[in-house]
C-alpha cells in the first residue's frame, strides 16, 4: 500500500494566499520527512479553495526540494492547457527528477476559467479526449502530429523524450480524475489508472474499478494490466488521540473554507448550479475517510483497500488550516500509521 498526501493550499477563512502555499510547502517537506510515498498537488483558478493555479509549475519546485518523494498533478485541468505545451513539461520533469513525476490529469469544470484562457465551453464539453490523446501520444512517441480538430499541425520531434530518461523509465504515468461511467471508459479504453475523488466511498469507487476492467478488458487491454492498474483513491486524513477530536478538528475549520471557496467558483455561461452544505459535506468526509486514532485510520484505509482493490491514497492533510497542526498531522501519519499497513 502506498500512502500520499494531498495538498490543494486551501485558503481558510483569515488567512492570506502566501500563508496558504507556504503551508502546501512545508506540508509536502514534511511528507517526504515522514515517509510518505507521494504528494499530490491540486490545481484551481482564481477561488481560494485552493491558491495553486499551476500544479505542474508546484511540482517542479517540489522536485527540486525533495529528493524521494513523488510528486504529482491532481490535477493538471486539460481543457485549458495545450496538451504539448504539459506534455513537454511533464517529460521535463520525468528526466530531471529521475522518474519522480506523476501526471495526473482531468476535465475540470464549466467554470470561467475557459473564457479567461480562451479554451470556450466546447473545449470542456466535447474537446477532453482529443486533449488526452494527443498528450498521451506526446509522452510516448518520437514524433507527433496533430491530426485533431482543435489541435492540427504538422510532425514534429518530441524533445525532450521521456523514453530519454537515465533512470530507464520509459515516460511518466498519467492517471486520469473520474467522476462518471464516461470519464472511466475514456481511461480504461487507453489504460490509464484513475483518480477517484473524496466524495465518494467504497461501494462507489469499488464499482467504478470494475467498470474501469470491464471497458480495459472490452478495449482488448493486456489481462496484466488490467488487474495491476495502481488506481489512486482521493481521501482527508486527520489524526488524533480520539476520533472525536480529530472529528471536531475538522468541523471547526473546514466548512468555513468549504463556504467561502465553493461560493467563488463562476460558471463560463451562467448555468446554474449547486453547492454541497458545507457542515454536511465535511461531516460525510469524516465518515467516509480516515479521521480519528492511528489505528483507526490504520483500519480504514486496509479496508479501502480491500473493498476496492486500490492500493494508492492521496489523503487531504492539512484539514485544520493551520500549519503547525498540519505538520503534526503528517509526521503521526507516517510514524503511528504507516507501520500498521506494511
Amino acid at each position: 500500500m502506498r500512502v500520499g498526501s494531498f495538498v490543494l493550499a486551501a485558503q481558510f477563512p483569515g488567512q492570506g494566499q502566501g500563508e496558504a502555499l507556504h503551508r502546501a510547502v512545508r506540508s509536502a517537506e514534511v511528507a517526504e520527512e515522514a515517509g510518505l510515498d507521494s504528494v499530490w498537488l491540486a490545481e484551481h483558478h482564481f477561488v481560494p479553495y485552493g491558491t495553486c493555479p499551476s500544479a505542474v509549475s508546484l511540482a517542479a519546485f517540489l522536485l527540486g526540494r525533495t529528493r524521494r518523494i513523488r510528486v504529482g498533478t491532481a490535477v493538471s485541468v486539460l481543457p485549458t492547457a495545450h496538451p504539448v505545451a504539459l506534455g513537454e513539461q511533464a517529460a521535463l520533469l520525468h528526466l530531471t527528477s529521475g522518474g519522480r513525476f506523476s501526471l495526473g490529469v482531468g476535465r475540470g469544470g464549466p467554470w470561467v476559467d475557459l473564457e479567461v484562457f480562451g479554451a470556450g465551453l466546447d473545449a470542456y464539453e466535447n474537446g477532453f479526449p482529443e486533449s488526452l490523446d494527443l498528450l498521451v501520444r506526446w509522452l510516448r512517441q518520437p514524433s507527433v502530429e496533430g491530426t485533431g480538430e482543435r489541435f492540427p499541425f504538422r510532425e514534429v520531434p518530441v524533445v525532450p523524450r521521456p523514453s530519454e530518461d537515465l533512470s530507464g523509465a520509459p515516460g511518466p504515468e498519467v492517471v486520469v480524475a473520474c467522476t462518471s461511467p464516461a470519464s472511466v471508459r475514456l481511461a480504461a479504453e487507453r489504460g490509464l489508472p484513475m483518480l477517484l475523488g473524496m466524495h465518494v466511498g467504497d461501494e462507489e469507487k469499488a464499482e467504478m474499478v470494475a467498470l474501469w476492467r470491464r471497458f480495459a478488458r472490452a478495449a482488448g487491454r493486456p489481462a496484466d494490466e488490467v488487474f495491476s492498474a495502481a488506481h489512486v483513491s482521493a481521501g482527508v486524513c486527520q489524526i488524533a488521540d480520539r476520533r472525536a477530536d480529530a472529528v471536531e478538528t475538522l468541523l471547526k475549520s473546514m466548512p468555513g473554507w468549504l463556504k467561502q471557496g465553493l461560493e467563488a467558483h463562476v460558471t463560463v455561461d451562467g448555468r446554474a448550479r449547486s453547492m454541497r452544505d458545507p457542515w454536511a459535506y465535511t461531516e460525510l468526509l469524516c465518515g467516509l475517510h480516515p479521521v480519528g486514532t492511528p489505528r483507526l485510520c490504520a483500519d480504514r484505509l486496509a479496508a479501502t483497500s480491500e473493498r476496492t482493490g486500490i492500493s494508492r491514497f492521496a489523503l487531504l492533510v492539512e484539514g485544520s488550516g493551520d500549519l503547525a497542526a498540519t505538520e503534526e498531522n503528517v509526521r503521526r501519519l507516517g510514524a503511528e500509521v504507516l507501520p500498521h499497513l506494511g
